[in-house]
């Protein structure tokens, strides 16, 4: 099933109303961003959990991020044959049987089930991405994607914002051991420990499960219309070649692997960067409100950027903020204590409007091409499986602090994407 987006077509038809659509979108992106930062909690708890380092508990987000990378395109193929209200009620039944994986998983104790569980979970929520984000680019004027993408995108971050203060609550217990404490335990003692450390996901992974299949009825029984893909614009050349001719596309994929690899990057480590800043009375539930205000950064920025965007120009936009990021990170690494942990937590709301900036700059002027377009732009999330074990390995050899600059660097190419490659140019002349 293929979306229009032909902005003078959509006019013609005064009387569709897109409320109910929009609303029901606005509640997957909720689903979202709570699911996605969880993650950010449970890094440090199955660090602990499961006695890894830093390089190993960043398969956390390979696991999870690495299905966008593998089920994007089936995910689109699905779509195109069940259409999309099928399609998003699939994706939340997946992701409920990703979360109710959690309860083996916690009664193993062993990573590696834990890891399987998110991966099915992720699998779910990439089925729900591919149909959210074009949907909503195409649910009324194009002029305004980029705006309907900031308000979805405010609710992502609310759900990303809960998740860590619930996810702080609900999951890391507050008794905190080391890795050598742990070890010096007597056996029967340490393996008690672990044992009531994995089982403490249970409750909120099992309450999840319940709210995605309410969700899945509720969505089933629901009137949500398919969007049809309208006439190709054959004035733009679009009835020849491959959707990789355009160089603004690739260019954007590469973006959006740089953008989501930098944010969930510095969201899964910012409970370890706090660690080692020598900041007084520093624990992991403290470290969890500042992932939320992170995450409450970001919301904020959305806010903004739903009054501002349709206002200036969205690549403009989209580099100011990146020059900022790389500002506070090089600030942040060069300094010590929580201003240096605040600096990193600024750079949430930094991260505010890039998904919604480079996602319909990546798309435009793609015509037909546009579904595959959206698929290979989701498939650029894996981003968010391999910067956190760069950032994790660079850690383990060079400490934390160094190892913020890989995502420094992502925001640098961002920031030329911005400036210079967002720019519709074919590669190839179709």
């Amino acid at each position: 099933m293929d979306i229009m987006n032909d902005n003078a077509n959509r006019s013609s038809h005064p009387t569709v109303s897109y409320t109910l659509p929009l609303i029901i979108i606005t509640t997957l992106f909720f689903i979202f961003g709570f699911v996605t930062n969880l993650n950010d909690i449970l890094i440090p708890h199955l660090k602990r959990a499961c006695q890894l380092n830093d390089f190993q508990s960043a398969f956390v987000q390979f696991a999870f991020f690495g299905a966008y990378f593998l089920m994007s395109l089936p995910a689109g193929a699905i779509l195109k044959k069940i259409g999309y209200k099928k399609g998003i009620v699939l994706g939340l039944v997946t992701c409920m049987v990703g979360a109710l994986l959690f309860l083996p998983a916690a009664n193993s104790t062993e990573y590696i089930y834990f890891l399987f569980a998110l991966s099915v979970l992720a699998t779910g929520i990439t089925l729900l991405q591919v149909a959210a984000n074009p949907y909503v680019s195409v649910l009324g004027p194009a002029h305004q994607a980029s705006s309907r993408l900031s308000i979805v995108g405010t609710f992502n971050s609310i759900g990303a914002s809960l998740a860590p203060h619930i996810g702080g609550i609900l999951i890391l217990s507050g008794i905190e051991y080391s890795a050598s404490q742990i070890q010096a335990m007597p056996d029967v003692t340490r393996m008690a420990y672990l044992n009531s450390e994995a089982a403490l996901v249970k409750t909120p992974y099992l309450v999840l499960a319940g709210c995605l299949l309410v969700i899945a009825l509720l969505i089933h029984f629901s009137r949500l219309p398919e969007i049809e893909l309208e006439k190709d614009d054959i004035s733009q050349g679009n009835l020849k070649g491959s959707v990789l001719q355009y160089r603004h596309l690739v260019l954007g994929i590469i973006a959006i692997f740089t953008y989501v690899g930098a944010e969930v990057g510095i969201g899964s480590f910012i409970i370890r960067y706090g660690q080692s800043l020598s900041i007084e009375g520093f624990t992991e539930r403290m470290g969890s409100s500042f992932v939320r205000n992170y995450m409450i950064g970001a919301m904020v920025g959305r806010l903004i950027g739903i009054v501002v965007l349709p206002k200036v120009s969205t690549a403009k936009a989209l580099a100011f903020n990146c020059a900022i990021a790389v500002l506070l990170i090089i600030v942040s690494i060069l300094t010590q204590g929580k201003f240096a942990l605040w600096c990193i937590v600024l750079v949430g709301l930094c991260n505010s409007i890039m998904w919604p900036a480079i996602f319909p700059l990546a798309i435009e002027g793609l015509g037909r091409f546009t579904k595959k377009g959206s698929s290979l732009l989701i498939m650029g999330v894996v981003g968010g499986a391999l910067v956190p074990l760069l950032i994790g390995f660079v850690s383990d050899q060079a400490g934390i602090k160094l190892a913020f600059i890989v995502p420094a660097l992502c925001y640098l190419f961002i920031l030329y994407y911005g400036l210079v490659g967002h720019k519709p140019t074919n590669l190839v002349k179709p």
